[in-house]
This record gives C-alpha cells, sequence and structure tokens, in this order.
C-alpha cells in the first residue's frame, strides 16, 4: 500500500532531530554524505515527499497510537549521492493523519 502524499513531515523533527548532530543515534552525518544540511531542510523534506513517500509501506506494528509502516527506499541528494535508507511512519488512530516519525541507514543494502 501506498501512504497518502500529504503526510505531516514536521520541520522540528528534520532540524532538530535528522539534521542536527548528536551525541548518540546521530544521523546528520550519514545525510550530509548526500548534501543534506540544517538549512536546505526544506529539501529533505521534498525528497522525502517525492522520493520515499512513492514506495510501498508495509505495515510493521499497531500500536495502542496508530499503525507504524515502513518505507524502504534510496534517498538522492542535492550532490547526487544515493542513500539508501528506511523510514518510519505512523497513521494514528485518534486523528487518521499519518506522520513521519524517523529515518535511518538501511544496513541490508
Amino acid at each position: 500500500m501506498k501512504l497518502p502524499i500529504d503526510v505531516t513531515i514536521s520541520k522540528e523533527k528534520l532540524t532538530n532531530y535528522l539534521l542536527e548532530l548528536r551525541i548518540e543515534d546521530d544521523k546528520s552525518k550519514f545525510l550530509l554524505q548526500a548534501g543534506y544540511e540544517i538549512e536546505l531542510w526544506k529539501q529533505l523534506e521534498e525528497d522525502l515527499r517525492t522520493q520515499i513517500l512513492t514506495q510501498e509501506a508495509t505495515l510493521i506494528e499497531q500500536t495502542t497510537f496508530g499503525d507504524v509502516y515502513e518505507i524502504l527506499g534510496t534517498l538522492q541528494g542535492l550532490n547526487g549521492r544515493k542513500l539508501n535508507v528506511v523510514t518510519i511512519w505512523m497513521t494514528e488512530y485518534k486523528t487518521q493523519k499519518t506522520k513521519f516519525i524517523t529515518l535511518f541507514p538501511d544496513k541490508e543494502k
């Protein structure tokens, strides 16, 4: 199944989590390999919508808050470098809205 294109991808999730250097669970260095920096967070958001949300989503868990989906895909960044990623999304039961949860390297590829 494909998730809706109008999912919520919060600026804070991108700028304060994925693209910010962190001591633990850092993803910024991984994303920087493809040219994604904090100042270019809108490009990452657009690329998630156009490159990842076009792929099939797999239901991986049903929690008390909603259905959790995984989409495996490739992000091609501003510099042309491709990153194999796993993205996690949730459709909340209460609102029926789907939101972006996280992204991490696909170590299987």
